[in-house]
């Protein structure tokens, strides 16, 4: 009876996290939708070209279109042995490239507005930097970073306790620190470029 109790919670869980994950995802969705319907508020310069920067965005939100249907989609996925294999590969590959994504650019805006890093924007055609640095630190990156905190969450409930967590977390840490490292170094010029994401 308690394996059964057990088996729920972690469902009822499971849940949760899916449905906080698709509202995250529907809501940075949203702000790109705005955008690319021809918003202007919150913009920090003048792209070089309009045409582009709404398709960008259109293909954006899109995209977070599909990550917010996809948590609650795929519910039923868990159940299956090579269903709940792929979820827990799929939520591995977005926690670190989110939470990677996320630190990269934080530690980039931070330099930048030390003045220690010149960021090449060649899209825009004018921009405040300064403004651009503090949208992309206060608003952009927590979303990233949060978006790979909740899919790390939603493996850690699905594996319970145990060696399979631990080693799910340790891979991704070390994946994280890695590729945060190369992607910094990249950034900062000290090696070639290397593009993670």
């Amino acid at each position: 009876m308690a394996v059964v109790e057990h088996v729920r919670e972690v469902a009822a869980n499971r849940a949760r996290i899916s449905v906080v994950l698709g509202a995250w995802a529907l809501f940075y969705s949203a702000y790109r939708a705005y955008y690319a319907l021809g918003g202007t508020v919150g913009m920090f310069g003048t792209p070089v070209s309009r045409p582009q920067w709404l398709l960008i965005n259109t293909v954006g939100a899109v995209i977070l279109l599909i990550a917010a249907v996809l948590p609650v989609a795929t519910l039923p996925l868990w159940r299956h042995p090579y269903g709940r294999r792929g979820l827990l590969a799929l939520c591995w590959a977005v926690a670190v490239g989110c939470v990677m994504h996320a630190l990269i650019d934080v530690i980039q805006r931070v330099l930048s507005l030390a003045g220690l890093l010149y960021m090449d924007l060649p899209f825009w055609a004018t921009i405040d930097r300064r403004a651009a640095d503090l949208q992309d630190l206060l608003f952009n990156e927590p979303w990233f970073l949060v978006e790979g905190l909740l899919w790390g969450w939603l493996a850690v409930v699905s594996l319970g306790t145990g060696t399979a967590r631990r080693r799910w977390l340790m891979s991704g840490g070390i994946a994280v620190a890695v590729l945060t490292v190369f992607g910094v170094l990249s950034a900062t010029g000290v090696i070639g470029t290397f593009i993670v994401m």
